[in-house]
């Protein structure tokens, strides 16, 4: 079983193509090669299919560490766009790639970079915020402190959470584990926190649903911004993550671009004596 593993900003992915597996991926199987003793070490593993769908590259599912499966991730789509380029694929810059989000549109410009079509944010979704207002705005109690929060669906649910002051000190398990497994949010939340900087910037840190802390996270950064613009800051927002920066555009549509980077760290091939043991993981 061959594979690439890349990073975006940090926020790191094995990329296997399905072709190549011996065996489906289930949970348990995910779990196995994303731990970071034992396995590949990994926040997850994208994994691409052929598809005789018209006008689709290619399918993308995303598995994240816990073996869970995420809609979308926009650290991980630049990846895997970026791995289909320079694996021959496809021999142009734009094209579609179905995800369980739907279509994602990328226009790859340059040979680390891409942008994404992430399609319109929501402020509303009743799988994963059924109980919320239409703008989204609510407010969540976590030990000491009461935060105001801003939902968004961007191919995944986010709880974006403006802070004054004091983001660098935050205890981001603290306050992010107990929200993004609270009765509101049905099937877990990403949970975005962040502060101005200056005009058109934020900073932000990201707890992210079945990850944890993270580095980085496109759709956690996405989220933010959204909360950002909706609060009066203008269109791009550059968003500074602990591994890099990544700006989005929001249109007054509430239509959303993500640009940023990715690169490949290195191509492997996993031992038979591992595959033997994944073999007999359900």
């Amino acid at each position: 079983m061959r594979f690439e593993k890349w990073q975006a900003l940090g926020n790191d992915y094995a990329i296997v193509a399905e072709r190549d597996l011996p065996f489906p991926l289930t949970a348990g199987r995910v779990r196995a090669l994303c731990a970071p003793h034992t396995g590949i070490g990994s926040d997850g593993i994208l994994l691409l299919s052929e598809t005789d769908e018209r006008g689709f590259v290619a399918e993308l599912r995303i598995f994240n560490p816990d073996g869970s499966e995420a809609e979308l991730s926009g650290n991980g789509v630049r990846e895997a766009v970026l791995y289909l380029r320079r694996n021959g694929w496809v021999d142009h810059d734009s094209f579609s790639v179905r995800t369980a989000a739907g279509e994602i549109r990328p226009r790859i410009t340059g040979p680390d970079t891409c942008r994404i079509d992430m399609g319109r944010a929501q402020l509303r979704s009743e799988r994963d915020f059924p109980s919320g207002a239409d703008d989204g705005a609510g407010t969540v109690r976590v030990e000491d402190r009461e935060f105001a929060f801003q939902f968004v669906q961007v191919g995944n649910p986010q709880c974006s959470i403006e802070l004054e002051s004091g983001i660098e000190e935050l205890d981001l398990a603290r306050y992010g584990a107990p929200i993004e497994r609270h009765e509101w949010f049905p099937r877990r939340t990403n949970v975005s926190f962040w502060q101005r900087e200056d005009d058109g910037r934020i900073r932000a840190r990201i707890f992210e649903r079945g990850v944890g802390e993270t580095m980085s996270s496109g759709t956690g950064a996405t989220g933010a911004a959204v909360a950002a613009v909706l609060r009066g800051l203008d269109s791009p927002v550059t968003v500074r993550l602990d591994g890099g920066e990544l700006e989005v555009e929001v249109g007054e549509d509430m239509h959303v671009d993500l640009t940023g980077w990715a690169v490949p760290v290195y191509r492997g091939e996993l031992s038979d004596e591992f595959l033997g043991g994944l073999s007999e993981i359900e």
